[in-house]
């Protein structure tokens, strides 16, 4: 965790589903795409902007991927207490993985502040 970033209670992420979507495009050498659906919730007392993310993902066969960024699919979205901010994204793997993280936000007051992403697993179906 950054040390200028700190946790904000009642800032969490939600991990609403995660889904094996063999239709979508993968490369040959990640052949195998999952969707997942977040919800980032704030029911702090500050408002917060989502300025942006980092995710790990580690296979099973020891890589890890990291992606970091500003913002979320494209947004900063501003969260008033009480509000949350939903949406999906997709990642491709090899083998089986565990993905956690962080989002990076603001208060309106200037503050930096993080909500840690709960770790979750890219499992493969048995039939894949």
């Amino acid at each position: 965790m950054p040390k200028q970033y700190k946790e904000l209670e009642g800032l969490s992420v939600r991990i609403d589903d995660v889904i094996y979507m063999p239709s979508l495009d993968a490369p040959a050498e990640k052949p195998h795409p999952f969707v997942y659906f977040v919800t980032i919730v704030n029911q702090s007392t500050e408002r917060v902007r989502i300025m942006g993310r980092k995710w790990m993902v580690r296979e099973l066969g020891g890589e890890l991927t990291v992606v970091e960024g500003e913002g979320v699919v494209g947004q900063t979205p501003a969260l008033e207490p009480g509000e949350d901010f939903s949406y999906n994204s997709y990642h491709v793997i090899a083998d089986n993985a565990v993905a956690s993280g962080s989002f990076f936000g603001v208060t309106a007051e200037g503050i930096k502040v993080l909500a840690p992403i709960p770790e979750f697993k890219l499992e493969l179906p048995d039939w894949a």
